[in-house]
């Protein structure tokens, strides 16, 4: 259950925030906080042990394009708030993961 669960939440969490990159009448407090709560349930759910290495590698990649995607301004607003959200939404997973990751070692 919690694996459907899971994935259920990535597919909404990346659509919400590809939508409201592209609507800017979606854009309010709100739909960040369910953002940012999908990407806090995908840190717990699904990423695995296994698959951590990756997924930060991936989070820093991913935070670390997006800043420098504001140098790109022909890329367009909307290309930056689709990051913007993107991001919004991989940094709660993110952090959940590297703590977990930390809690690990501490007691290894």
């Amino acid at each position: 259950m919690s694996n459907t669960l899971g994935h259920g939440a990535f597919l909404v969490g990346i659509l919400l925030a590809v939508f409201a990159g592209l609507i800017p009448s979606l854009q309010n407090l709100k739909l960040v906080w369910v953002i940012v709560i999908l990407g806090l349930v995908i840190g717990f759910l699904n990423i695995t042990a296994d698959e951590t290495a990756e997924f930060l590698l991936a989070s820093i990649s991913l935070v670390i394009c997006a800043g420098s995607a504001n140098m790109f301004l022909p890329l367009g607003l909307v290309v930056n708030s689709i990051l913007n959200y993107i991001v919004a939404f991989v940094v709660p997973a993110a952090l959940v993961v590297a703590l977990k990751t930390i809690w690990v070692l501490a007691k290894n």
